[in-house]
């Protein structure tokens, strides 16, 4: 693989391993079925194996990877049959995590919810997938931390990463990038008002989106 350059910035290293390998593995460009070793993606991020090491496990947590002792570490296949099961659940984790970061969100953190609606809107405008794909990831990670919640949290940690591969690899056949960039804007811009029943209304409609784009995807 191709050495990737990390910009410059004072996220923990491990915290950086983990958004460059997360986004590589999330946009395809380390296929589902790779084989990868720990060595390797640390010479190709320009790290160590420590922080290395540290975003594996957490990938792993997230079924993004299975790391299999004196065997290697293999990029886990898409599980199409999962998808509508996960949104399932993703349906009504989201809307609390909607709702609670509108009530708990400090008016800060509100403000960067509206900031990252009108980048997404931005990036979808300009047909910027990957920028897109941050965006979406800034978002969740947002949405984890204003909630306040650790147990949503910990069940969202784990269908966030599979949620965003699978529509990455379908989305340019069965996907609108700027509706979905919408419907991301209008939880996102609802939680920086401080509107609680207006982003879980919100998120639903989202949620909506995703299950009516999955089984085209899937059917």
């Amino acid at each position: 693989m191709p050495k990737k350059t990390l910009p410059s910035t004072d996220v923990p290293l491990a915290e950086r391993a983990w958004r460059a390998l997360e986004e590589e593995i999330v946009t395809l460009r380390i296929p589902p079925g790779s084989v990868v070793s720990e060595g390797g993606l640390a010479e190709r991020l320009g790290l160590g194996r420590t922080p290395v090491r540290e975003a594996l496990q957490r990938l792993a947590s997230e079924g993004l990877v299975q790391i299999l002792p004196r065997r290697g570490i293999i990029v886990t296949e898409i599980d199409v049959a999962a998808q509508l099961r996960m949104l399932e659940v993703r349906r009504e984790i989201e809307r609390l995590l909607a709702r609670s970061s509108a009530q708990r969100g400090s008016p800060e953190v509100r403000a960067r919810f509206t900031t990252i609606a009108n980048d997404m809107e931005t990036a979808a405008k300009r047909d910027d997938d990957v920028s897109f794909m941050r965006l979406d990831r800034a978002f969740n990670l947002l949405l984890l931390e204003a909630a306040g919640n650790e147990f949503a949290a910990a069940a969202m940690g784990i269908m966030n990463g599979l949620a965003r591969r699978f529509w990455y690899a379908h989305y340019r056949e069965f996907a609108d990038l700027p509706l979905t960039a919408r419907l991301h804007a209008a939880v996102a811009r609802a939680i920086g008002r401080g509107d609680a029943a207006g982003a879980a209304k919100a998120s639903d409609k989202l949620i909506e989106h995703l299950q009516e784009f999955s089984r085209k995807s899937i059917g």
